[in-house]
């Protein structure tokens, strides 16, 4: 009977654990955004979405983007809702209207900005 080498202890089950603030280079949860016009709230908590949504429209306007699509998803209408909730309040906001399908359908938003 012949005896076998153990084998290597396997990798532990799951994800790698969540980088550190210092492995990201600063604050834990920082993103960077493209301002082109197009915002994906999948990224972000519904927390969140308020502010970023007001400062995000305000970057947007500041570089001349005026047609913002914001992609909030179909879900349970829960962003959509507070997203379509919030814009009337913006005073940059010169109207907004559900995509249409090719666009997203009622998981998107599209928003119209006042020029500067």
């Amino acid at each position: 009977m012949s005896r076998r080498k153990p084998l290597p202890p396997l990798p532990p089950e799951g994800p790698e654990p969540p980088p550190t603030p210092d492995e990201l280079g600063g604050e834990l949860g920082a993103v960077e955004i493209p301002v082109d016009g197009n915002l994906d709230l999948h990224l972000f908590q519904p927390r969140d979405v308020k502010d970023l949504v007001t400062e995000y429209l305000w970057a947007c306007r500041q570089k001349g983007v005026l047609d913002v699509r914001i992609i909030h998803g179909k879900g349970t209408g829960a962003l959509r809702r507070t997203v379509q909730s919030l814009l009337p309040t913006l005073p940059e906001v010169e109207g907004f209207q559900s995509a249409s399908e090719a666009d997203g359908g009622w998981g998107a938003t599209w928003v119209r900005l006042k020029p500067l």
